[in-house]
């Protein structure tokens, strides 16, 4: 999975602002297209997961509306809102994807259920809608607005942080780190996640000259803290539905909600971290 993504990225940094012409017409598709193809079949299957999820709760998901509003949200980063909105309008596209899908919602529980459970079904859909949608738009505009080496920085130092602390917790884990939500995490994995989260961003930072080494610490520190919590977060929502894992489909790791958990809530600090430090 490692190789396979980060080829799909080199191939969307590679290709830039790709133009082709079929007959007379021209095309022209904008940096990230490709990654933002990635991120819509995550987004898509993330859904499903979260409509399994839904039903162990008895909710209702709105599955079709909340692909396409999701998708929506994790994609506008490759466009120019200029072209897609009038300037003098006072709202951003962002603001309508979410009228325009809360009335969907709303919609779809008038026909399906009614008044039967209308706060439960429409909010828990909404989450799903800023969960998958709105968080994987920030990964989307690290690629568009910093280029593909700050995506695979940010993406491997969230990942490492995964990695050192399942490693170090199952190798020496005693103390547990949250044992009401995720009884498997270690205090001990939360430091081996520190120590692979900081290496991995200082190895980014020495070989492509992101940012300096200093800073590269800190990146590396935060990302794994909020990484970690937004693994913490998913784990949640698992044990409110009584799952271990989101799903069965990825062999070892559980379902696609499993995977991108904590690249999710990482991503607008990271988006953050290098609009305000490293651009400056």
């Amino acid at each position: 999975m490692t190789a396979a993504f980060t080829a799909v990225v080199l191939l969307d940094g590679w290709l830039g602002d790709f133009r082709f012409s079929i007959s007379d017409c021209r095309f022209t598709l904008p940096r990230g297209t490709i990654l933002a193809a990635l991120i819509v079949t995550l987004v898509v299957l993330g859904q499903i997961e979260f409509a399994g999820l839904l039903a162990a709760k008895n909710l209702k998901a709105f599955t079709p509306v909340s692909i396409i509003a999701s998708a929506a949200l994790a994609t506008l980063p490759i466009f120019n809102p200029s072209t897609l909105l009038r300037t003098s309008l006072r709202f951003s596209i962002v603001d309508f994807v979410l009228a325009f899908g809360l009335l969907g919602l709303l919609l779809c529980q008038y026909l399906c259920c009614g008044t039967s459970g209308v706060l439960a079904n429409c909010g828990a859909n909404c989450f799903s809608i800023i969960y998958l949608g709105l968080l994987s738009s920030f990964a989307l505009a690290i690629r568009v607005d910093f280029g593909v080496w700050p995506l695979l920085m940010f993406v491997f130092v969230v990942k490492s942080a995964d990695i050192g602390a399942y490693a170090v917790g199952t190798l020496f884990g005693r103390h547990k780190f949250s044992p009401r939500v995720s009884p498997g995490k270690t205090w001990e994995g939360a430091g081996g996640a520190l120590v692979a989260a900081v290496a991995s961003a200082l190895a980014f930072a020495a070989g492509l000259d992101i940012m300096s080494w200093q800073w590269a610490i800190a990146f590396g520190f935060f990302s794994a803290c909020v990484g970690q919590a937004g693994d913490l977060a998913e784990s949640m929502l698992k044990r409110d539905a009584q799952r271990k894992d989101a799903a069965n489909k990825v062999p070892g790791f559980g379902g696609i909600l499993d995977i991108v958990d904590s690249p999710l809530v990482a991503a607008p600090f990271a988006y953050l971290f290098f609009t305000y430090v490293v651009r400056r």
